[in-house]
């Protein structure tokens, strides 16, 4: 009843940019943190970057400076504005968020599908 939809994945060079942008929709009351992970090929899954409802960030220290994080309230959606990529950003990057739903009385987390970013020359 509930989806995260990510776009804006792809093919960059060393030192250029990218933003991913995601859309939560469905039996939405309320939605509080958002944030992006990434998953790199052989490891775990990893924080990118967090975002409160009163936009609080929180970073990753492998991305502080180089990727900001936003989200607009009333459109239920986050972006990841991606500067300065490293062949080391490469990795799928999905979407995250704690959504209070219609009718449920307790949060539960969201994950989106997942888009490839890949760093390369």
């Amino acid at each position: 009843q509930v989806q995260l939809v990510e776009s804006g994945g792809g093919l960059v060079q060393p030192g250029g940019s990218l933003r991913l942008s995601c859309v939560a929709s469905g039996r939405i009351f309320s939605i509080n943190v958002m944030g992006w992970y990434r998953q790199a090929p052989g490891k775990e899954r990893e924080l990118v970057a967090t975002i409160t409802t009163g936009r609080r960030t929180n970073y990753a220290d492998s991305v502080k400076g180089r990727f900001t994080i936003s989200r607009d309230n009333a459109k239920n959606t986050v972006a990841l504005q991606m500067n300065s990529l490293k062949a080391e950003d490469t990795a799928v990057y999905y979407c995250n968020a704690w959504i209070l739903q219609l009718s449920t009385p307790l949060q539960k987390e969201f994950w989106g599908q997942g888009t490839q970013v890949t760093v390369s020359s």
